[in-house]
Parts: structure tokens; sequence; C-alpha cells
């Protein structure tokens, strides 16, 4: 299969194109969208126990919420708790981003990038530790640093299994590059908060859709289905150009070699003037137990941002079916229109 697989603008307009229905489940979950408002970065979680769970960065960058409800719907009103505050100096002091919660031999784990007062663009990966059954009740407790080869800018870790093996990817600046753009890595996990090396690059910003007003490849979000491994990324800049790539490798072959994987050529998701909605990324998979898999991620309904797309608190948490062409690759379609909330 080629690259040029993965243009479905191009293969709908030729007629070529064949979906197959989003999941096993005929019936799609009626949700509101935007699911909640002013929520960037979406992780949800689904427990072996039925409940859901949700974390997203926060307007003011200064603190990790926790939702849960028995379904995706019910997030949308559920009680967000705040289960840690950042410092008042020092690291994990400012810039608190993409929040992800994982159950990792049986106690949750909590993700996240944070940078420090006096410098807050030095970002970095930190983990909380509970041993609660419950991670609302018992005790968050610091575990440092996520360290990685170098020591420069760093975020959006997500951890992931497979054949046995947990990984971590997560975005960072080589320090080699001589500029401030961000590519992805992946790691073998020695434990939930170290890695074992060795640390290999599986993609650059080297499209030109990848290098609006930033060159970024970030947030990595993992689906492992039909065969196949699948990586979404967001690309560009924060505003109206940001939007998902793709990167595949056989199920079977070895994810740790960067020649085990494609990529897309252009973007997979991205802005649709026609629905009214701009800059979706940072999403997350969330499979139902139907089998249909959902993209979960956060959009502006709006193009134009005054000022900094970085204090811009319109980015919403949306959540909508992912399809699959004959051949197994995911559809992603257009961002929704938003619906009127309840």
């Amino acid at each position: 299969m080629s690259e040029a697989t993965l243009s479905r603008r191009h293969l709908l307009g030729a007629g070529l194109l064949t979906l197959t229905p989003p999941g096993i489940g005929q019936a799609l979950p009626e949700l509101p969208n935007p699911l909640i408002p002013q929520r960037a970065d979406p992780h949800v979680l689904r427990h072996t126990d039925g409940w859901l769970y949700l974390m997203a960065t926060v307007p003011a960058y200064d603190r990790l919420e926790l939702r849960r409800a028995r379904s995706l719907a019910g997030l949308a009103t559920a009680e967000a708790q705040v289960v840690w505050r950042r410092h008042e100096q020092g690291p994990m002091s400012r810039h608190i981003w993409a929040p992800e919660l994982h159950v990792i031999d049986g106690r949750w784990f909590i993700y996240f990038s944070a940078g420090e007062a006096r410098d807050p663009w030095k970002i970095r990966l930190w983990a909380l530790e509970n041993t609660s059954p419950d991670p609302l009740q018992g005790a968050w407790i610091e575990r440092g640093q996520i360290k990685t080869a170098w020591e420069t800018f760093t975020l959006d870790a997500t951890v992931f299994e497979h054949r046995g093996q947990r990984y971590m990817a997560w975005a960072q600046t080589d320090p080699a590059a001589g500029n401030h753009s961000t590519d992805l890595y992946l790691s073998r996990m020695k434990s939930p908060t170290e890695l074992s090396g060795p640390q290999v690059r599986l993609s650059r910003p080297e499209y030109a859709w990848e290098q609006v007003r930033h060159a970024v490849n970030e947030a990595p979000a993992v689906l492992i289905h039909g065969g196949r491994v699948f990586m979404s990324y967001s690309a560009a800049g924060t505003g109206a150009e940001y939007c998902l790539g793709l990167l595949w490798a056989d199920a079977d072959a070895d994810v740790m070699n960067p020649a085990s994987w494609r990529k897309s050529p252009g973007p997979v998701f991205a802005s649709s003037a026609e629905h009214g909605i701009y800059g979706p990324g940072h999403n997350s998979f969330l499979v139902e137990p139907d089998g249909t898999v959902l993209n979960v991620y956060h959009a502006r309904n709006y193009r134009d941002i005054s000022g900094d797309p970085l204090k811009d608190t319109g980015r919403a948490t949306r959540v909508q079916p992912v399809r699959f062409t004959a051949d197994g690759m995911p559809d992603f379609g257009l961002p929704r229109p938003e619906t009127a909330r309840p």
C-alpha cells in the first residue's frame, strides 16, 4: 500500500475510498460537541472497573484535574476533582500541560509536562503515583522527572504496551537541531518512571504542513488495531494550522526500528471551515466495548485568534468515531460541527 492511500481527499474525489463501519457495533454515542468546553489535550482511560476517566489541560495551566463517569456523555457533567496543584517555585511550577492517566501494575500514574517559574519553557516530563484502588482517593505522590537522553524541551508523554513490552512515546527538541522544533521519540520502559533505552526518533517535522508557524511534531497517541500499530501526532502551531499526522507500523515489526514506520504525506485530520471547527489536535484514542474507535481531541470553533494562541482559552474537548478504509487504515473524516449543549 502506498502512502498516497492516506490522502482521503484525493481518494474520495476519485471514488476509490471505501469505508468500513466505525467498529463492530453500529450504534454510535450521541455526544454533545464540544463534550467539555475550555479543556485541551484530552486523554480518556477506560478502567477494568467500568469507569471512564478524563484528564485535560486547564486554561490556567496550574493544576491537574480528574473526572470520572460511567459513560462518555457522563464525563460532560462529571465534577472535576483537583488531584494536584503546581509548585510556587522550582520544577513543576509553570505550564502544567497534557496530563495522561494510566494504570500500570495495579497502580495509578499521571504523566504530565511542566516548566519552572524562573524558566517557564524549561519543560520536562513528570510523573505522579497513587496506590489507592480509587484514583480520586488516596495520595498522589510525586515520582520525579522522567529522564530522557537530553535535558531539552520535552513534553506530551504517552505510555502503551505492545507484545508484552511497555513503551513511552513523547516529543522533544534535538539539541543538535539548533532550533526549537520538536520531534517524536520512542523508548522501552524499565519501570513506570524510568526509560531503559535506546531512545529512537520516529518522526520530525519535514513537510510544509508540519512547519506552519512552528516546526512541530508532538502529542503522540497510540492505537493498535487490525494488525498495525498506529501513532497519531499533532503538527504545526497551535492555531487553525494545528492538525494530526499519522505514523504506522506492522504489529509484528520491531517498533524500535524507525525503518518499521511509515508516515502520512499530508495531515489526516485538519480544520474544517465548512463545519466551523479549527485546529483539531492533541488527541487520544478510546476503544468502545463494541469495537468502535473514538477520536478524543481538542479544537476551537473559530479560526482567528487575537494574540498568542497559547493564551487563548477556546480549545474544547470533542469526540467522534474513526472509520477504517477497506485496507485497514484509519479515516478520521472531518471535525464534526458543533451541536447545542443540553
